[in-house]
């Protein structure tokens, strides 16, 4: 065969290896099966220990609310009276046995206070562990969607690094026969090793995600983790201003804060009652051996704590509770206004990453599969060089991967977005499977 009958058979091989993989530019659909949002939250409920620490803080939280009601503890003493020394005998006429019974009572109100305070603070901490489970559902679901977003950037870039060794091994048949360039030669091997080189960089970074997701569902680090399957998100979302309101009546946070100032108003009413006295209550039951029998004898005492300490004791509780209070008050009105911004943000943020998703599906993408169409037309009657034909394609793939970055945005804007409003917004358990060819 002649030179030019291997070229005309070098640039006919060169068409088949390249037409197959670019005229199918979609990346293959996700697996129907695969890990759930759902099956993450439903393993993070039941062995998170940081959640299960959240839930027993709450726990010793409630067991304080009766010990803050409750009398302090009655004083018992056991005396033996004017004793002869030595012998130790009863002393005539004024050895006796006694017992003695002391029981101090608060007549201010203080422990119904105190019961009130701790009432409040046991709330404040069974809403605490509300929002640490938001909290950690929130992370457990970022790292969800970045896994997802790496997933599929690894396979869209598979399938692309399959087709640059085409194209590289077309480059080289053409420029063996004289119908090609070095340079595309080399160009295109560049490619392929740059898109070898981003591959390894992925699989760490995926590597990294799965153990970050391990140790927050408390398993070993090496435990495999299937490839996260996209949740259906809500297509619509309320405005700002209902999401507010939503967010200050159910946000966790912002009710235990509101369960803390109410704690902190009762502490300072009862410091204002400290200075009152305390009512000490107590019985004396004395015995004595008589010739005639046994003589018994029995005292009651009335007595009251005297606060002359007042101004370096109880005075110094009420500014100590007032300060507490105005803390309470200021930080529940600090955790408002950021939770205000912080919604404020994600609408923003969220109206941003749909409408770039939007954009690059119906526009870009198509668009950018329309133009490497057209590049590979274009290559086969010769109208442009390879370089031509490779920018297109890493385009196409760079653009494919920005949809996955926003498809991750997305969820993790969603995940925070119900952190603060305590509440879900979708089904994590609905996965999307799109179908063949879909530009997702």
């Amino acid at each position: 065969m002649t030179e030019h009958g291997w070229g005309r058979g070098a640039v006919a091989l060169a068409l088949v290896l390249l037409a197959a993989p670019l005229a199918a530019q979609a990346p293959a659909a996700a697996p129907a099966s695969g890990l759930t949002l759902s099956e993450v939250f439903q393993i993070l409920d039941s062995s998170s220990p940081a959640l299960q620490a959240a839930r027993q803080m709450a726990l010793a939280a409630e067991a304080r609310v009766t010990p803050a009601r409750t009398l302090p503890d009655p004083e018992l003493q056991f005396g033996l009276m004017n004793r002869n020394l030595p012998g130790f005998g009863l002393q005539d006429p004024l050895g006796m046995n006694q017992v003695q019974v002391m029981q101090m009572i608060p007549i201010a109100g203080q422990l119904g206070l105190a019961g009130r305070a701790a009432q409040a603070q046991a709330d404040a901490a069974r809403s605490r562990a509300t929002d640490r489970r938001w909290e950690l559902r929130a992370r457990a679901a970022m790292v969800f969607y970045e896994l997802y977003r790496l997933d599929r950037t690894i396979e869209v870039d598979l399938v692309t690094q399959g087709l640059l060794r085409d194209i590289a091994i077309t480059a080289r048949t053409m420029y063996s026969v004289g119908q090609g360039r070095q340079a595309d030669v080399l160009r295109a091997q560049v490619e392929v090793d740059r898109m070898t080189e981003g591959i390894a960089r992925m699989n760490a970074m995926r590597e990294a995600a799965a153990a970050r997701l391990n140790a927050l569902l408390n398993r070993p680090v090496k435990t495999p983790v299937p490839s996260p399957v996209l949740p259906r998100f809500p297509p619509d979302l309320p405005d700002v201003d209902s999401l507010e309101g939503m967010a200050l009546i159910g946000r966790p946070m912002l009710t235990a804060g509101a369960l803390e100032v109410e704690a902190a108003i009762a502490a300072e009413g009862r410091a204002r009652r400290e200075i009152w006295p305390d009512l000490q209550l107590g019985a004396i039951y004395g015995q004595r051996p008589m010739v005639e029998g046994t003589d018994r004898m029995l005292s009651l005492m009335v007595g009251f704590s005297v606060p002359i300490w007042a101004g370096r004791r109880q005075l110094k509780m009420r500014d100590e509770a007032q300060a507490m209070r105005l803390a309470a008050e200021a930080e529940l009105a600090a955790m408002r206004a950021e939770t205000r911004g912080r919604l404020g943000e994600l609408a923003a943020e969220l109206q941003r990453v749909r409408t770039l998703r939007d954009l690059y599906r119906n526009t870009i993408l198509p668009q950018a599969d329309a133009t490497v169409v057209s590049a590979l037309s274009a290559y086969r009657v010769g109208e442009v060089d390879l370089m031509t034909l490779l920018d297109a394609q890493m385009t196409l793939n760079r653009y494919r991967q920005q949809v996955f970055q926003l498809e991750a945005e997305d969820g993790a804007a969603l995940a925070e977005l119900e952190m603060l409003l305590g509440q879900p917004l979708f089904d994590p358990s609905q996965a999307v499977t799109p179908p063949p060819g879909d530009l997702r």
